[in-house]
Parts: C-alpha cells; structure tokens; sequence
C-alpha cells in the first residue's frame, strides 16, 4: 500500500512523491475530517555537504575502481557506508590503515593538518571531501589563533568535526560542551575571545551557550558569519513547525549524525508528545502509533530519500496513508567536486 499525499496544511507545494502535482491548503478544521495523517517535512535528507561527499566516493570508485579507502565513515550514515562498502569502499579509522601509495578520501567532517601530513609522509592520494561550510570554519579558526585570539569552540567532545577544527589550532581553542561547561571556561584576555562552532548543533542549544559565555566574556566576539550549517538550520526550522501539530515524529537518520539527534530534541522542544530517531523502518515500534493522529517525519542531512520512502510505505500499511508535505524553506545552494577528483576526471576523458 503506497501512502496518499494529500496538501500541506499551510501552503502550496509541489511533491516530491506521486500524488497531486499542486495542492490547495485547507484550514485546520477541514483536516480534522482526516484525523490519521503524515506530515512530511521539506527540507529533509540530503544537504549539498553530503550530497558532494557521497558522489565523491562513488565517482573516484568508478574512476579509479575499487578499493577506494575512506578515512572514517564518508557521512554519518550506516545506509549510506554500507552501500558504499557494498560498492568496494573500505572505511577506515586512521590514515596508517591506507596501504602506501593507495587513495584516500577524507570524510565531510574534515580531518586536522596533520592528518594531511600523515597522507604525505605514506604517499597517499588524497581526495578532500570536507564540507565546504567546514572548511570555513577551519580557516576562521586559523584566522583567529593568528591573531592570538582565544577561541571558545562551541561543539560536542569527541565529533570528528570538532577534532578536526581544534587540529587546526590546538593551543587557542577551548572546546565548550554546552552552556553547563561555560563555569569552567578560562581565557587569556577577555578582549581578546571569539567563539565558533560545529557546524551540526542546536540552533538553540547554541544560542544558549553563546548567551551564557557572554554573560562570563561580555567582550566575547562572534564569527564573521553562522558557522551552524545552513541545512541543520532548515531542517531545524521544519521540524520545528510540524512538531507544533504532530503526536508523534519520526526523524530517520543513524544515532551518531549529531544533526539527527538534535532534530529529534527540537520536535519535542517544539512540542511533540514523542519523538524517536531510527535507521529504517523496520525499527519502528507499532506501540508508538497507539493514540496518535498526526505522524511528522522528517531525516537527517546524512538520509538519502529511499529511506524516507521506506518509513511512509510503513505508515501507510498501519494506516497512515494521506502525507502532506509541509514545506518551510526551498534549499538551491549545490557544491562542486574536490578539485582533484575534477582534474582526473577530466584527463581520463582525454
């Protein structure tokens, strides 16, 4: 049984799944005729980060064929990884696992300086597939330890994105988990201290943290633009809209993509009764639907659509079949292949 998408409830959309090319909005009292229903947040899935980063994979592959070695997982995705896996790539934790002279593709969470060294010192090939908004953040934190700033790294101990920003300027960046860790933060010169980010946090969680340290720095400068990754922002923003409506909201996406695990924390910030973060749709719990009429759902940036497909084909067989989606911001912004990925494509046309 495939799900019926009926229209949104605020505005005029054009679906990405069968169903009526442009839907007309109802008011909220015509939709309680429907009481079972789905909304289906957009944006969802796929940002342009990732979207580059997994076709790098896939093009260097056919490029080069396989194996093609990826320094830790490509993106935050188990789906995703094991396709990739599938397909002949062979993910490792550390670049001394990459057999010399072999290629290398370092993931969209980028890597520290001296994981490039090490490259060098095996003779890798190397593939740079780090996101571009990371890559920003990188050169801010450069930026700001050569002017002897210290800089307060708002973000999550351990993410590989963290690890690589603080590799870019070790004895500057003081790593804020948070605004319970802001009692325990020392600087240098309080004129002196900027704060960044990981690009995958909590809009608000970051506010919060940043509003904290000014209260502790009230001299406390910020980056010269957001460093929270315009698609964590949309997806935030989303989700936070069909919350407001939903019983229940399903995020698809895996337990270690930072940015899924927070959209599940703003649905029930926002307001939903329960929310559950899973893989597929085989890990959804039939008890979850007991009571509830209005199911959101929405995916991590690192959640290619198929999945997404898979959890509404689940609803629809348990009674969910008229999906709305509710579109709240239209993303176009698209990034190009790393460089050296383009340059051999280019001389194996010839």
């Amino acid at each position: 049984m495939r799900p019926h998408y009926g229209p949104t409830p605020t505005l005029w959309v054009t679906p990405r799944r069968p169903g009526p090319q442009r839907a007309r909005a109802r008011t909220m009292d015509t939709m309680t005729e429907h009481p079972r229903r789905v909304l289906l947040a957009a944006p969802r899935g796929y940002c342009a980060g990732v979207d580059r980063a997994v076709v790098t994979v896939e093009k260097a592959l056919e490029l080069y064929g396989p194996p093609v070695y990826v320094r830790k997982e490509i993106v935050h995705n188990k789906y995703v990884v094991q396709t990739l896996r599938n397909r002949g790539a062979i993910f490792v934790d550390e670049t001394e696992e990459v057999p010399e002279g072999a290629t290398v593709i370092f993931s969209a969470h980028g890597v520290a300086p001296i994981v490039h060294d090490e490259a060098a010192d095996r003779g890798l090939k190397t593939i740079d597939a780090t996101c571009p908004l990371v890559t920003k953040v990188h050169k801010e934190a450069v930026r700001f330890a050569e002017e002897d700033y210290d800089i307060l790294l708002i973000g999550h101990e351990g993410h590989e994105e963290v690890i690589g920003t603080t590799g870019e300027a070790p004895d500057h960046i003081t790593l804020v988990d948070g605004p319970d860790d802001v009692a325990d933060v020392e600087v240098r010169d309080p004129s002196k201290v900027v704060w960044l980010s990981q690009t995958t946090l909590s809009v608000d969680e970051t506010l919060a943290t940043v509003d904290a340290l000014k209260t502790k720095f009230p001299l406390l400068q910020s980056p010269p633009s957001d460093d929270i990754c315009y698609a964590t922002q949309n997806r935030q923003v989303a989700v936070k809209q069909i919350a407001a409506e939903a019983d229940l909201v399903v995020v698809v996406g895996s337990k270690n993509s930072s940015n899924s695990v927070r959209l599940v924390e703003v649905a029930l910030e926002a307001g939903a009764s329960a929310s559950y973060l899973v893989d597929g749709a085989d890990e959804i719990d039939p008890a979850w639907l007991d009571g509830v009429g209005t199911v959101g759902v929405t995916s991590g940036a690192s959640v290619p659509e198929v999945l997404v497909d898979g959890v509404l084909e689940w609803l629809a067989q348990h009674g969910f079949e008229d999906v709305r989606v509710h579109s709240a911001i239209e993303e176009k912004l698209t990034f190009s292949l790393p460089q050296e990925l383009k340059r051999d494509m280019k001389a194996a046309q010839g």
